[in-house]
C-alpha cells in the first residue's frame, strides 16, 4: 500500500467509552468566522492522546505504533457559561476562584491527564467520536506521559505553525483574521514548567 492510500485511510471511530487520555497541543486558531452564527470568535484546539488505543501507519517509509488522538474545539473564553471554562472546571474537579481565573494560563494543561468520556454520534450517514466530557483521573491512577512532543502554538508569539501541526489544522489557522493580516514572524515559546500540587493544572 502507498503512503497516499495510507494517509487517506479514514480511521474506525472510537468506541463509546471513558479513557484515560494526556494532553498533547494546545493549538491557538485564532479569530474564525462561523457561517451558523454569523459571527466571528477566536477558537483554540485542545487535542489529547488515548494510549491504550494504539494504531498502526506509515510514516517516513516505517510501520510505527502510535496512540489515538482525539480534539475538541473551543472559543477561547473562560466566561462564566463558556464550555472551555466548564470542561477545564470538570477536569480539575473542582471550580476556578477569581484568583485562579485571573492568572490561569492555559499551556498548563499540556502533558495533563484526564478521562475523556467518549460518545459517537451519527450525522449524514458518517459517525463522529465526540468529547462528551472531561473528568480527573480516577483515585489511585496514575498519571502517563505522552507519547508525541506536546505541540503548542499562539499567534500572540509568532506566525510561524510549526511543522508537526497537521494540514487539516493548519488550513484552518490560515483562514483566521490573525494570519491573513499579519506577517509570519519567529514565535518565542515558553519552557517553563508548572509547579505540581493536587490539581492538575
Amino acid at each position: 500500500m502507498g503512503l497516499m492510500a495510507t494517509a487517506e485511510k479514514k480511521r474506525d471511530p472510537i468506541a463509546d467509552g471513558t479513557y484515560q487520555s494526556v494532553c498533547v497541543a494546545l493549538i491557538d486558531l485564532g479569530t474564525q468566522f462561523n457561517e451558523h452564527f454569523g459571527k466571528s470568535s477566536h477558537q483554540v484546539m485542545i487535542m489529547w492522546e488515548i494510549p491504550e488505543l494504539l494504531i498502526k501507519f506509515e510514516k517516513d517509509g516505517k510501520e510505527v505504533e502510535a496512540p489515538r488522538v482525539i480534539s475538541k474545539k473551543y472559543t477561547l473564553s473562560l466566561g462564566e457559561k463558556a464550555n472551555l471554562r466548564k470542561d477545564l472546571q470538570s477536569w480539575r474537579g473542582r471550580a476556578f476562584t477569581v484568583e485562579e481565573l485571573e492568572g490561569f494560563d492555559l499551556v498548563n494543561v499540556l502533558e495533563k491527564n484526564c478521562m475523556l468520556q467518549i460518545i459517537n454520534t451519527t450525522k449524514d450517514g458518517k459517525t463522529y467520536s465526540n468529547i462528551s466530557s472531561i473528568l480527573p483521573l480516577y483515585k489511585g491512577m496514575s498519571s502517563i506521559g505522552p507519547y508525541m512532543k506536546p505541540l503548542y502554538f499562539s499567534m500572540s508569539e509568532g506566525f510561524d505553525i510549526p511543522e508537526a501541526i497537521p494540514q487539516w489544522i493548519k488550513d484552518i489557522i490560515m483562514k483566521s483574521e490573525e494570519f491573513k493580516g499579519h506577517k509570519a514572524e519567529e514565535p518565542e515559546y515558553d519552557n517553563s514548567a508548572p509547579v505540581d500540587s493536587d490539581v492538575p493544572f
